[in-house]
C-alpha cells in the first residue's frame, strides 16, 4: 500500500618528448592513460571496443565494466599506498523521492550514464557531476502492480549511441546518448492485468537487446516468467522465451516447454502462473552467441497448492543459455529443483577462464541465493564445481554426479516450522560481486541469515495468504524477533534462545567474503553487520589491489584485495546498496557510487538502527571520490514527526482485528509501523484520513508510487484496515503522551 515495499516484521597533462622505452616506463609508473579524442558519437560502444575494454581502463562500459561482468577495473592510480587520501570530489542529486538506488553508473568517454527510480535516466559530466540531460520515461502509474521490492532500477546499457533502459511499467526505451531524446520504445509486458514490472538492466546480445521482468512474488497467483528480445535499431520484437509452461492444455509458445511441463503437477490450478521470472543478472558471450540469465522462484512457494506431485518445476530457479539470434535454448542448469524457499538464481553471472583439473576452461560463475557457488562450463552448462560459500542447512551438498542438491530434513517446513539457512533473502542476492583479474578471487556480499518457514494455518495461525509469500511466512529471527508476540498470527514458533544455541555466531550477519572459485574456499572475510540486517552494498575491485563496498551505515569501505586489510573508511551519511564504479578523466582516477536506501530492504520492516537512513534524510544521489578530496557532505538530519492526535475510533474490536489481518496480508509488504523510507501510516494527517479510501481503491497517489488495490480489496476491507491503523495510531499517541508526562 501507498506504493512502497515493507514486509511485516513480526519487526592536459603535457608529456615531454622522450624515447619510446622511457615513455613506456613513465606510463607504467604513473598510470596516465592516453587515448584518442572522444568519438564524435556519444555512447559509441560496439563489439570491437567492448572486447578490448582493458585497453580503455578509463571507461566503464557495462554494468560490470567489461563484457564478462567482472566489476573489476585495471585502473591503479588509486592504490593501497595512497587510498588514505581518497575523499569527496562531487555529488549529483538524482531528484528521486528518497527511494532505493541499485544501479552502477556507466562512464564512456567522460560521460556518466545511469538510471534511478521508475527508470529515469541521467547523463552527467563524469569529471564535475554537471547534468547533461535527464530522461523521464513517463511511466504509466496506473498500469498494474509495482515491483515487489521498491521502484528500483538496476542500470542501463549503452550501445552505438543509444542508451537502453526498462521503466518500471515494463516498457523498453532506446534514448539518444547525445541528447537524451527517445528514439523508440517497446512494451515488453504481455498481460498488464498481471503484476508484471521491470527493474533489471537490459542486456545487449548481438543484434538485439534482451530484457526480463519481475512478479514471481506478487499477487495471489504471481506471474509467468519470460525474457524477450528487440531489434537494437528499431525496437521491433524478435523473440520471447517463456521459462515455465502455460496452464494445463494450453499450447507451448516455445518447444522447450514440453520438457518443462513434465516437471509440474498435471492437475495444477490454472490461476497459478508459476513464477520463474528473470529480473536481473543477464550475461552474453559473443563468441558463442549465447545470452545467459537466471530465473526466479516457483510460485506459489507452497507447491502443494498445485497438487501432490513432488516434481522439479522447470525452468524455475535455473541458469539458462539461449541462442541470441533465435531465442532457442542451448542448455539449462537448475540450481534448486522444486524450489520451496524463494531461492531465485538471478544473481549476477560472471564469465571467466579458470583452471579446472589443470586445464583452462571458459566458465560462468554465480554465488547463488541458495548458498552454493556454481562454476559451469558456459558452452555446455556442465556443472564443474559447487560448494557452499555461506552456512546452509537446507541441503548437505551438491551431488556432482547428478548436479542436484541433497536436501535435508531441516528444509521440510511442511510438517512444522523450520529455521532454514539461507533465508528467502538468500545467501547472496542482486548486490553485485566482483572477480579480480589480479588476485583471481571473487568478492561476495554474503547474507548469513535464516528464515523460520511456517505454514500458517496448519500451525494454528490466523492467516492463510500473505502478499509475496502466498500461503506461508518466512520470519527473520533477528534482534526484533518475539515468538510469543507472533504466536497469535502464525501459531507456535521456535524460541529465540534455542535458535541462538544452534550457532556460535550471531543468527543475523552480513559479510564480505573473498572466495577462491578454483579451490572453492574462503580466503578472507569481514563481518559488515550483526544482529539485524544492514542491507550492505555491492562490490567493485581494482588493479590497485583494492576492494570497495558501501554499507548501510553510510560508509564506503576499502580493503586490500589480497589480504582483506582495511585501508580506508569514508562516512557519507547515505545508505549505500549499489556497487561502485571507477574511471579516469585526463589521467585522474575517480570512484563513484549511487546512494539511497530502499529496494528489498523495505520489505522486511523498519530501518535498522545502524542505517544512515535513520540518521539522515534518504537523499538519492551519486557521490564521486578522488585523491585529495575532502569530507563528503551529509544530507540533512532525519527528524521524526511526533504523533498527532488521531481521529476518533468508531470501529468494533472485530473490525479492528480483521483490519490487522488484511493489513499484514496486503499492506505490510510496503509499510512498517515504525521508522522507514515509506510513510508510517500511524501518522496520517486529516486530509489523508479523509482520502484514505480513494487512495487505496482509486490510486489517487499512484504518481507517488501507491497503486490502486480495488482488484483485491473491497470497501469493507479498506474500512477495516483504516480502523486498525487508527487503533495503532492511538496506541502510539498515548505512549508518546505518557512518556512526555513522565520524563
Amino acid at each position: 500500500m501507498f506504493g512502497y515495499t515493507l514486509f511485516p516484521r513480526s519487526g592536459s597533462r603535457r608529456i615531454c618528448a622522450v624515447t619510446g622505452a622511457a615513455l613506456a616506463l613513465v606510463l607504467s609508473l604513473t598510470q596516465i592513460h592516453v587515448r584518442a579524442a572522444a568519438p564524435a558519437t556519444p555512447g559509441n560502444v560496439d563489439t570491437a571496443r567492448l572486447s578490448q575494454a582493458d585497453q580503455e581502463p578509463q571507461n566503464w562500459f557495462t554494468g560490470g565494466r567489461d563484457k564478462d561482468g567482472t566489476y573489476y577495473s585495471p585502473l591503479s592510480s588509486i592504490d593501497a599506498g595512497n587510498v588514505k587520501r581518497l575523499g569527496f570530489a562531487w555529488q549529483y542529486d538524482l531528484g528521486n523521492p528518497m527511494r532505493g538506488q541499485e544501479a552502477t553508473p556507466l562512464v564512456i568517454d567522460g560521460v556518466m550514464y545511469t538510471s534511478g527510480t521508475w527508470g529515469y535516466v541521467y547523463a552527467v559530466d563524469a569529471a564535475t557531476g554537471k547534468e547533461l540531460w535527464r530522461y523521464d520515461p513517463k511511466p504509466d502509474y496506473f498500469r498494474g502492480r509495482h515491483p515487489c521490492c521498491d521502484l528500483v532500477n538496476r542500470g542501463v546499457a549503452v550501445w552505438k549511441g543509444k542508451v537502453f533502459v526498462a521503466s518500471v511499467d515494463g516498457r523498453l526505451h532506446a534514448i539518444s546518448a547525445a541528447t537524451g531524446k527517445k528514439i523508440w520504445e517497446a512494451d515488453t509486458i504481455t498481460d498488464h492485468k498481471a503484476p508484471y514490472s521491470s527493474s533489471g538492466a537490459p542486456q545487449i546480445a548481438g543484434n538485439v537487446v534482451v530484457i526480463g521482468n519481475s512478479g514471481a512474488d506478487m499477487g495471489h497467483t504471481a506471474v509467468r516468467g519470460y525474457v524477450a528480445a528487440y531489434d537494437l535499431e528499431t525496437g521491433a520484437f524478435k523473440w520471447r522465451f517463456y521459462t515455465v509452461p502455460p496452464a494445463v492444455g494450453k499450447p507451448y509458445e516455445n518447444p522447450e516447454l514440453a520438457q518443462a511441463d513434465k516437471t509440474w503437477d498435471s492437475h495444477r490450478k490454472p490461476e497459478y502462473n508459476g513464477g520463474g521470472t528473470a529480473w536481473d543478472g543477464f550475461a552474453y558471450d559473443p563468441a558463442l552467441n549465447l545470452v545467459y540469465f537466471g530465473t526466479a522462484n516457483a510460485a506459489p512457494y507452497d507447491l502443494r497448492e498445485l497438487g501432490p506431485a513432488r516434481l522439479d518445476s522447470l525452468f524455475t530457479a535455473s541458469i539458462i543459455a539461449l541462442d541470441a539470434t533465435t531465442g532457442r535454448m542451448a542448455w539449462y542448469y537448475q540450481t534448486t529443483p522444486r524450489d520451496s524457499w524463494d531461492y531465485d538464481s538471478v544473481q549476477k553471472l560472471i564469465l571467466a577462464d579458470v583452471p579446472v583439473d589443470g586445464v583452462n576452461r571458459p566458465v560462468i560463475m554465480q554465488a547463488c541465493k541458495n548458498g552454493f557457488f556454481y562454476v559451469l562450463d558456459r558452452k555446455s552448462g556442465k556443472l564443474l564445481s559447487a560448494k557452499n560459500f555461506s552456512y546452509v542447512n537446507w541441503a548437505s551438498h551438491i551431488d556432482m554426479k547428478t548436479g542436484r542438491p541433497v536436501v535435508t530434513k531441516e528444509a521440510d517446513w511442511y510438517s512444522s516450522p523450520k529455521n532454514v539457512y539461507p533465508s528467502w533473502a538468500g545467501a547472496h542476492t542482486w548486490n553485485p560481486m566482483s572477480y579480480s583479474a589480479q588476485t583471481h578471487l571473487v568478492y561476495i556480499p554474503v547474507i548469513d541469515l535464516s528464515a523460520i518457514w511456517v505454514d500458517m494455518l496448519s500451525n494454528g495461525g490466523r492467516m492463510k495468504y500473505l502478499d509475496g509469500f502466498f500461503t506461508v511466512q518466512g520470519i527473520y529471527p533477528d534482534d526484533t524477533y518475539d515468538a510469543e508476540a507472533l504466536k497469535g498470527l502464525y501459531g507456535p514458533l521456535p524460541d529465540l534462545h534455542a535458535l541462538k544455541a544452534t550457532r556460535k555466531v550471531a543468527l543475523v550477519r552480513e559479510l564480505l567474503r573473498a572466495w577462491d572459485p578454483v579451490a572453492q574456499k574462503i580466503v578472507w572475510e569481514h563481518e559488515t553487520s550483526s544482529g539485524i540486517r544492514g542491507y550492505d552494498g555491492g562490490v567493485m575491485s581494482t588493479a590497485g589491489n583494492l576492494v570497495f563496498q558501501g554499507r548501510g551505515s553510510g560508509e564506503l569501505w576499502v580493503y586490500a584485495a589480497d589480504t582483506g586489510k582495511t585501508l580506508k573508511v569514508i562516512q557519507t551519511g547515505s545508505h549505500i546498496m549499489a556497487a561502485p564504479t571507477t574511471y579516469s578523466i585526463n589521467g585522474e582516477q575517480f570512484v563513484a557510487v549511487q546512494a539511497g536506501y530502499g529496494g528489498t530492504a523495505i520489505t522486511v520492516g523498519p530501518i535498522p538502527p545502524s542505517s544512515a537512513a535513520l540518521k539522515y534524510q534518504n537523499t538519492n544521489r551519486i557521490i564521486a571520490f578522488k585523491l585529495g578530496g575532502g569530507a563528503v557532505p551529509t544530507p540533512a538530519p532525519r527528524v521524526e514527526e511526533p504523533f498527532a492526535k488521531p481521529p476518533a475510533q468508531t470501529a468494533a474490536k472485530a473490525q479492528i482485528d480483521a483490519g490487522e489481518i488484511k493489513f499484514i496480508e496486503e499492506c505490510s509488504r510496503c509499510h512498517a509501523l515504525g521508522p522507514s523510507t515509506t510513510p508510517d501510516l500511524r501518522k496520517l494527517n486529516a486530509g489523508l484520513h479523509a482520502a484514505f479510501k480513494d487512495i487505496v481503491l482509486k490510486g489517487v497517489l499512484a504518481p507517488a508510487g501507491m497503486e490502486r488495490f480495488d482488484d483485491i480489496l473491497s470497501e469493507q476491507d479498506v474500512d477495516n484496515i483504516h480502523s486498525y491503523l487508527i487503533d495503532q495510531s492511538w496506541l502510539s499517541y498515548r505512549q508518546q503522551e505518557g512518556a512526555a508526562a513522565h520524563p
